[in-house]
């Protein structure tokens, strides 16, 4: 085994070995990493950026000393004198490999712009929302009646709006006059009210008759992606949509490794928390320019999460949320001034929301989920299912709702597979494979033609055919079990047991070619051994849940099926159903409701009706807690086969036929017959 260096990127996963002094850019490259460069690598251009990160990483088993890279040389110290670099980071073309090291890909640094997989559905929204504008008119100032601008203007809202108990900070005091006069005594006022607060703020006032709106973001704030609404907060249109990998994942790419990288590294809690407020500073910017508006007409955000990012979110060090009973710091919502959590770039005053959470393993994005499509309402047995890093899992009706969390890890979404990138134009999104010829054809992002169309090439210049994202490699496991490529198991077969020469070996394994570019300087995209694992684990994980929940009902079916998150609007239901994701159901009976938990977030943003009653409802859900249930690990270990190693799919048998391959017992080898060789030698 090499004794060099193992040089980590984030957030692709991606990984090697490399000698001491190699640059950073050039790993990045023989990696096939997605790290921008356009200067050559002397140091101008400033696009190949990268942060690295220093501590105790036990997901990815290596410990980074803070001599992992070469020190700062004197192109860095030019680059940063005369145009300044962002604390921590470094220039990738001039750091060098010197000892193990996790290199995180900032958003500015990657050549692809990330693509919303968690767009926004056409929802219609009952506004009443908590932050809104009032025109008001008041009365001068008058020598024989001594009172304050605050006070006739606290006057004027009540007796033209029925407004009472009206405060405001010193930052609006001092706004406050200097409004009024140039007005000629008339203003608009943005006024904002909690669902539990008694009186309204005043967050920002304005000369006159002030005709431009005030604007909202929903977001919602996942393991491996931040997705952003932009909200006109008067009709609750979606302006902008805006989404940027999580930061965090650098620290670990699921929650528990997370909760260790807080354990194990003293102040790891408020790197991370840090790291994830600057991305939010960074995309409300962005999203503010997208929908062509001023950060300061941004007065109020509505944040869902799962329980570990709303800690770290808040600065709560997530300690007590790895270890039993999963203490949780508060369950209720919370409301406060965006400043107070570092959140710079909207309005000063700007308030901020954040959804209840349901229990310790069971956060505020369950609660959005639960929001939206309201399983206490349904006459039938409903089972929601949001897909994510850690995917929320709801099952009810009218009589009882359950809820649980499931640590799926963050393969969906292309993480931990050898091929994988996130969601981007000249990623693979669609794949199918004929049953006769074995030949896969694709779509990638950004391109409607598929891979055997004529013109396919030309159009998908400009992307490249770059790699796969979680939809890609779902639908490709999917496919590959349908066309005989891959046994119950999950083995890939060789070429020989196939038939097909995109069967490769590698060891004692096999992958199967997607793509070979290599002849054009571009890479090989293929799914390998290890990535059906990690896709077997994580549908594992995702159906186990769901069963536990099926037997708290005490049910063996479902009537139907909602997937929600970004997989929910990219994956068809055969697919899903297939790998065995989720539980038999008609087909017909399996819906996508788009990014749920942000539809969630859209309804709590656009009404405070809507907060109260989401606080009442997470109290009413009956929560089933994974990590202690008995049942789990059978559940797990049955649903690793694919689709399942005793639950019957047959509905799923009404529309496609599995193959009855094994590709354990012939010759040729599978990873699985190779061990068993060895320990019976």
């Amino acid at each position: 085994m090499s004794t060099d260096p193992l040089v980590i990127f984030t957030p692709s996963g991606k990984r090697g070995r490399f000698p001491v002094g190699t640059p950073i850019l050039t790993a990045a490259r023989q990696l096939g990493v997605d790290l921008d460069s356009v200067c050559g690598g002397r140091g101008i251009c400033s696009k190949c950026q990268i942060t690295p990160s220093f501590g105790e990483f036990p997901k990815h088993g290596v410990t980074v000393h803070e001599d992992a890279l070469n020190a700062f040389n004197a192109v860095e110290e030019r680059y940063d004198r005369i145009r300044g670099l962002k604390a921590g980071r470094r220039l990738g073309c001039q750091a060098t490999v010197q000892r193990d090291v996790v290199i995180d890909v900032p958003p500015e640094s990657q050549v692809h712009r990330q693509v919303v997989r968690k767009a926004a559905s056409t929802r219609a929204m009952i506004m009443d929302p908590a932050t809104k504008l009032f025109y008001i008119e008041v009365q001068e100032p008058d020598m024989h009646e001594p009172t304050g601008d605050l006070e006739r203007v606290a006057r004027a809202l009540k007796e033209q709006w029925n407004i009472e108990n009206v405060s405001a900070a010193l930052p609006i005091l001092r706004k406050l006059q200097p409004a009024l006069r140039k007005g000629g005594w008339t203003a608009t006022v943005v006024l904002n009210k909690g669902h539990r607060d008694t009186a309204y703020r005043i967050l920002d006032i304005h000369p006159g008759f002030h005709e431009e709106r005030i604007y909202g973001l929903a977001i919602d704030l996942g393991s491996t992606t931040i997705a952003a609404h932009l909200c006109d907060l008067r009709n609750g249109t979606v302006i902008a949509s805006a989404g940027v990998m999580n930061p965090q994942i650098r620290f670990g790419e699921d929650l528990m490794s997370r909760v260790s990288y807080s354990m194990m590294n003293p102040g790891g809690d408020l790197e991370m928390t840090n790291a994830v407020r600057d991305a939010i500073n960074t995309l409300t910017t962005e999203i503010a320019a997208e929908g062509n508006i001023e950060p300061s007409q941004i007065m109020e955000a509505v944040f869902v999460c799962n329980p570990v990012m709303h800690h770290l979110l808040l600065g709560i060090d997530p300690v007590e949320l790895g270890q039993a009973p999963f203490a949780l710091a508060t369950s209720e919502s919370v409301s406060l001034g965006a400043s107070e959590m570092g959140l710079s770039s909207m309005n000063d005053s700007a308030r901020v929301f954040i959804l209840p959470c349901i229990a310790g393993h069971v956060g505020a994005d369950a609660a959005a989920v639960a929001l939206s499509e309201e399983p206490g309402k349904s006459d039938d047995l409903v089972l929601i299912v949001d897909v994510g890093t850690n995917a929320e899992i709801l099952l009810g009706n009218k009589e009882r709702v359950l809820a649980c969390s499931s640590p799926t890890g963050p393969a969906f979404e292309g993480a931990q597979i050898s091929s994988g990138q996130r969601a981007a134009p000249g990623a693979i999104e669609r794949v199918e494979i004929d049953p006769a010829t074995k030949e896969p054809r694709f779509r990638i992002i950004g391109c409607d033609l598929w891979s055997d169309d004529d013109g396919f090439m030309e159009a998908t210049k400009g992307s490249g055919i770059t790699g796969i994202c979680g939809s890609g490699i779902i639908e490709a496991v999917a496919e590959m079990r349908i066309a005989g490529i891959l046994d119950p198991k999950g083995l890939i077969g060789s070429a020989e047991q196939v038939g097909t020469s995109r069967c490769i070996a590698e060891g004692r394994t096999h992958s199967f070619v997607l793509h070979d570019g290599t002849a054009d300087g571009g890479p090989l995209i293929s799914v390998t051994q290890s990535d059906i694992r990690a896709i077997q684990l994580a549908k594992s994980a995702l159906y186990a849940g769901a069963r536990l929940l099926m037997d708290e009902m005490d049910v063996d079916t479902v009537d139907r099926v909602v997937l929600a998150g970004a997989f929910g609007a990219h994956i068809s239901p055969k697919h899903a159903m297939v790998l065995g994701m989720i539980p038999d159901a008609p087909l017909d009976k399996v819906a996508s409701a788009g990014n749920a938990a942000g539809t969630g977030a859209r309804i709590a943003l656009c009404s405070v009706e809507a907060r109260q009653a989401i606080e009442k409802t997470v109290r009413e859900i009956t929560k089933v807690e994974t990590a202690i249930e008995p049942k789990f690990q059978e559940h797990f270990v049955n649903a690793n086969a694919i689709p399942h190693a005793t639950d019957p799919f047959p509905h799923l048998g009404e529309v496609t036929t599995l193959p009855e391959v094994n590709f354990n017992q012939q010759k040729g080898g599978s990873e699985e017959s190779g061990r068993r060789r060895r320990r019976r030698g």
